[in-house]
């Protein structure tokens, strides 16, 4: 595989994909497109039926709306690439546009970081104080946040890229993966790259799991409230159903991006990076739209009235 002679500066990367069979590239690229296909079809839905049924302009839904967004977003970033590289043998992205796939990925993943933890602090408001739930959480109050969750995320991204660009590109230009990103560039750099391996752990997989686990307790929490408070047996399984969706979404995500960014570079363990990598950036964000709110019933009737009722009876009946 191609390299850069070691005293020239690197202006392009070479990502050797996620395999090198013919065969196997493209049976994947069917199936990859096929999931990139769905993860726009199912947010855009969402998108859709969430602005154009007034019953759903309320917080929770406001919420996954940008949830949905986030998850279209995030599979720009990666996605189109990984599937150009499965229709060629010869993989490049030039030193520039890695360096911006990596802003946009933690750009968006940082967003989507924090907007998980407002989706539970929403959570936890509607279960602990019902009756000021819609005062609380008022428009003006779920913009803030939701701004503040981009502003987060642009923030963290700017750092992580700031920092990658005071490292010198001298040598290797191989990435063992199908999209750049932070820890496998690292590792290429022609100088030590200890300290900012400790800035990335400490920023990217300390915060990520130190809020993965204070989203676990909380969301404890409330499972214990809506068993011991709520009496009503449709609210109660409204409330477990919402709770649990939001927490197989947090344990997808938190979990991956955990195991990425908390291993040290100098265990190599490139299978499970690729591993990890396609679930963190493929398969969370088509499963969200399913695990979320297609299954809502709510989200269904606003999609019902989109369809019309002839289409109602043959797609929901």
């Amino acid at each position: 595989m191609e390299q850069k002679n070691l005293t020239a500066t690197v202006t392009e990367f070479v990502l050797l994909g996620l395999t090198q069979s013919p065969e196997l590239q493209r049976f994947l690229f069917i199936i990859f497109s096929i999931l990139y296909l769905t993860t726009w079809l199912g947010n855009f839905i969402i998108i859709t039926t969430v602005i154009s049924n007034h019953r759903l302009h309320t917080p929770i839904y406001f919420l996954l709306a940008n949830l949905a967004f986030i998850d279209i977003s995030d599979s720009i970033v990666s996605v189109p690439k990984m599937l150009l590289g499965l229709l060629s043998q010869h993989k490049t992205i030039s030193f520039n546009e890695c360096i911006l796939q990596m802003f946009f990925f933690h750009f968006i993943a940082g967003a989507m970081v924090f907007l998980l933890v407002v989706m539970a602090a929403d959570r936890y408001v509607a279960i602990h104080k019902p009756l000021q739930y819609l005062t609380i959480m008022n428009r003006g109050v779920c913009g803030g946040l939701v701004a503040g969750t981009w502003m987060g995320g642009l923030a963290h991204s700017a750092i992580q890229i700031g920092l990658v660009l005071q490292l010198p590109f001298c040598g290797s230009n191989v990435l063992d993966n199908f999209y750049c990103d932070i820890p496998q560039v690292v590792k290429l750099a022609c100088t030590d790259t200890y300290l900012f391996e400790l800035l990335m752990v400490s920023q990217s997989g300390v915060l990520a799991i130190i809020i993965f686990i204070l989203l676990l307790i909380s969301y404890t929490i409330i499972l214990v409230k809506i068993r011991t408070h709520l009496t009503e047996g449709k609210r109660r399984h409204k409330a477990f159903s919402t709770c649990s969706s939001h927490l197989i979404v947090v344990t997808l995500y938190y979990g991956c991006s955990s195991l990425i960014y908390l291993r040290p570079n100098s265990i190599n363990l490139p299978d499970s990076n690729k591993v990890l990598s396609l679930i963190y950036t493929t398969v969370t964000s088509t499963l969200n739209p399913f695990i979320y709110t297609l299954r809502n019933k709510e989200v269904k009737e606003g999609l019902r009235k989109i369809l019309g009722d002839d289409e109602e009876k043959s797609i929901f009946s």
